[in-house]
């Protein structure tokens, strides 16, 4: 700067305001063409969502961009990230990728408070924006069934809760008994006290039988944050109950002589232990053959004196309860001996069938005598005797009015002869008869001549 020379001086102030004027010229006009090319940007952005404690990816693309600057911020409007500048001091936001055209930045370990809308902004003239909502998934916290106090008796109501808080949304609960879901529940929502949160309960009401004892009541609870994988609790049911009594014989059909088992098959909780045996209302008649073992009664050889109503009772602490068996021992069927007398009696009959022409009672003795299963049958039961004696006496009887046929049958002859011979000469049937008599005196005479 020149102060000597006002001239000078005046020269240099309107050089520096051509440039500023040039400056300013140029910023306008650099302004306009920017406009201009700014009217086909758009930002682009996506929803998001992301489990409670996960990490969110915020991303805005712009297909066209000449060098304009990209910015997100949060839904206080603090910005974030301007380009690749950090704006926030949040040591869980960080920069994923920056360029003209992309600007994507994560959030670490999100909390239910970083829910909200986000923006993305691009500065043109005049600024265009894009919103992209993060939505943040309450996850509800393992579940926990209440009500159950071990044991339970039969026939007792039971009521079972499940309940789990932090859900976001509200979760659902469902119950399960032996892998089939039970509908009829009471389910409750209620709010947390951070009002963004809630906490459902399901209740489960039913009475008990033994059959629930040892079963599996669980309660399951399903929610998006849970990745199809849901959280269960699981409750085993412990039931008492009065003993069932059953008495299995080791034979449905036992006989004399042979041993038999006799098993008390009692179920109860707890288990009755041990059992009571009785026969007819009293105590066992004959211990040294009787044995009681456990559950069994071992009866080491059967008669018929052992007939009669045999009874199981067991018993614990909740109750008593008893089974009866009558036993009724059979007799030893004697298949052997029935087997052997047919045989012998046929075999006789056709022997002496075969002898009829000599003696007919001597045969059938022998043919007897000589068969081995002849002889077996004399030892079986008196009416298999009884009926070989019968069947001898009639084929006797039968011979004998054979052999009096035959022998009638040739005297019939010899009298007709000789009645013929007398009437050969005769002229009337007197004379034949005077000479048929003559004849026979002369057969006499004759006979008694060769005496």
């Amino acid at each position: 700067m020149f102060y000597g020379d006002g001239r000078k001086e005046e020269k240099y102030y309107m050089h520096n305001t051509i440039k500023i004027k040039k400056l300013l010229y140029t910023i306008t006009a650099a302004s306009k063409n920017k406009v201009k090319g700014s009217q086909g940007q758009f930002p682009l952005t996506q929803n998001v969502t992301v489990v409670e404690g996960g990490t969110a990816i915020l991303t805005c693309r712009v297909d066209q961009n000449d060098n304009t600057s990209l910015q997100w911020s949060n839904p206080a409007q603090q910005t974030l990230y301007f380009d690749d500048k950090k704006a926030l001091r949040d040591n869980r936001i960080e920069l994923v990728r920056a360029s003209w055209h992309e600007l994507s930045i994560s959030v670490s370990d999100v909390s239910l408070s970083d829910e909200g809308q986000y923006t993305c902004s691009l500065f043109t003239m005049p600024v265009k924006t894009s919103k992209a909502y993060l939505t943040v998934l309450g996850v509800p916290e393992k579940p926990q069934i209440s009500g159950f106090s071990s044991p339970v008796m039969e026939g007792d109501l039971m009521q079972l809760t499940c309940k789990t808080s932090g859900s976001k949304p509200a979760a659902d609960i469902r119950w399960f008994k032996n892998d089939k879901e039970i509908k009829d529940v009471k389910y409750l929502k209620e709010e947390d006290a951070n009002r963004k949160t809630f906490t459902v309960s399901s209740t489960l009401d039913f009475r008990v039988d033994r059959s629930d004892d040892g079963v599996a009541v669980i309660c399951r609870v399903d929610h998006e944050s849970l990745n199809a994988t849901p959280q269960v609790a699981m409750q085993v049911l412990e039931i008492h109950y009065t003993p069932s009594v059953k008495i299995i014989p080791s034979t449905p059909f036992p006989q004399e002589g042979q041993p038999l088992i006799l098993t008390c098959e009692s179920k109860g909780k707890p288990l009755p232990e041990p059992v009571l045996w009785t026969k007819d209302g009293g105590e066992l008649p004959d211990p040294d053959r009787m044995v009681v073992s456990g559950r069994e009664l071992n009866i080491l050889f059967l008669n018929k004196t052992d007939n009669g109503t045999y009874r199981c009772e067991a018993t614990n602490t909740i109750g008593q309860s008893s089974a009866e068996y009558v036993l009724i021992v059979h007799d030893v069927p004697n298949t052997l001996l029935s087997t052997t007398i047919i045989p012998s009696l046929t075999t006789a009959t056709v022997t002496t069938t075969v002898a009829i022409t000599t003696s007919p009672t001597t045969s059938a003795t022998t043919s007897s005598a000589r068969d081995p299963n002849a002889l077996a049958g004399q030892n079986g039961p008196d009416h298999a005797l009884i009926g070989g004696i019968v069947a001898v006496v009639v084929f006797v009887t039968l011979c004998s009015i054979f052999l009096l046929g035959r022998y009638l049958a040739r005297h019939k002859g010899t009298y007709l002869t000789n009645e013929a011979k007398g009437a050969e000469d005769a002229p009337d049937a007197d004379t034949a008869i005077i000479n048929a008599e003559g004849s026979q005196v002369n057969a006499e005479e004759k006979k008694e001549y060769f005496i």
